[in-house]
C-alpha cells in the first residue's frame, strides 16, 4: 500500500520536531532570563576585577558573584556557553575608557577551554535579588 506524500511529509515533519524538542533541556534557572539589552542601575555598576566566582546557569546564562555587591546574572547572545563547565575559566576585558560593567557592552568575556577562547556576546546583565540567588539549586549559586 502506497501512502500520499503529503501524509509521508507530515509524519517526517511530526518526527523532527518530536527530535528536536527532546533535545532541548529546560533551563535549570527558576526565573525567566531578563529582556536584551537589560543594564544595571548606577549603584549596581561594578569592576571586572571584584568577579569572584561563577557557575554556567544554562548554554547562555553566567551567574557571577561580584565582591561586596552579590550575584549577577549576564545573559549571553546565541549558545556560546554550550558545553561549558563552572570550573572553565572566564576571560574578561573591559572596553577601552571603561572602568565599570553596567551595560552588555562594556563586558567582553570568552570563555576558555583548552587552551582556546570561545568569545561570547552579552545580550544583558541584571543583579540577582537574594530570593533569586535563594531559589537557585546549590549547584548554581556563584
Amino acid at each position: 500500500m502506497k501512502l500520499p506524500i503529503l501524509t509521508l511529509a507530515v509524519a517526517a515533519a511530526a518526527t523532527a520536531i518530536a527530535t528536536g524538542a527532546a533535545a532541548q533541556k529546560p533551563s535549570p534557572l527558576p526565573t525567566p532570563s531578563p529582556p536584551s539589552g537589560a543594564g544595571l542601575a548606577p549603584g549596581d555598576c561594578f569592576r571586572s576585577s571584584d568577579m569572584r566566582n561563577h557557575t554556567i546557569g544554562d548554554r547562555q546564562t553566567l551567574l557571577v558573584d561580584v565582591q561586596g555587591k552579590g550575584a549577577y546574572r549576564v545573559t549571553m547572545k546565541g549558545a556560546c556557553l554550550a558545553g561549558a563547565t563552572s570550573s572553565d575559566p572566564i576571560v574578561t576585558r573591559s572596553p577601552p575608557g571603561a572602568t565599570l560593567i553596567c551595560k552588555p557592552i562594556d563586558m567582553d568575556i570568552s570563555i576558555s577551554r583548552a587552551g582556546f577562547r570561545s568569545p561570547c556576546i552579552v545580550d544583558s546583565i541584571v543583579k540577582m535579588t537574594p530570593e533569586e540567588v535563594a531559589a537557585l539549586p546549590p549547584k548554581l549559586k556563584p
